[in-house]
């Protein structure tokens, strides 16, 4: 274990995750959030996905701030997309959004394209759980 508590598995043999863990073992208090959509403190969503994107991830860093949490606590993001190849289409854009709300923390991951989601505007919904060490 690191000094704050987690640590990275990667399984011997496995190529090396870009942006991302195969998994994290963590002892601590759990901070979890519901899907967090990339809407402001008005409820208006930005136009386009990468403003999206930006926006929820911020909407996250804020929660995680409000629980006295850190990125560097994040165990794993799970992505709900509506279009994976609007999500395809920015991989390039998308890491220095990412590093703005998050740093060079990279929990485990998933990424699923949904039909829709709850809020018809929203393009990105994504959930977060993080470990803070005892």
């Amino acid at each position: 274990m690191s000094e704050d508590g987690r640590r990275i598995l990667q399984p011997e043999g496995w190529p090396q995750p870009r942006g991302y863990a195969n998994g994290i073992l963590a002892k601590g208090q759990i901070l979890v959030t519901g899907g967090v959509v990339g809407w402001d403190e008005t409820g208006a969503f930005p136009a386009g996905f990468l403003p999206q994107v930006r926006q929820a991830l911020l909407n996250i860093r804020a929660i995680l701030e409000a629980g006295g949490v850190g990125a560097e606590h994040l165990v794993r993001l799970t992505w709900y997309v509506t279009d994976m190849e609007a999500y395809r289409a920015s991989l390039k854009d998308l890491g220095p959004i990412y590093r703005e709300a998050f740093g060079r923390n990279f929990p485990a991951m998933a990424l699923v394209q949904v039909l829709s989601l709850v809020e018809p505007a929203a393009m990105v919904e994504i959930e977060a759980t993080a470990v803070v060490p005892e």
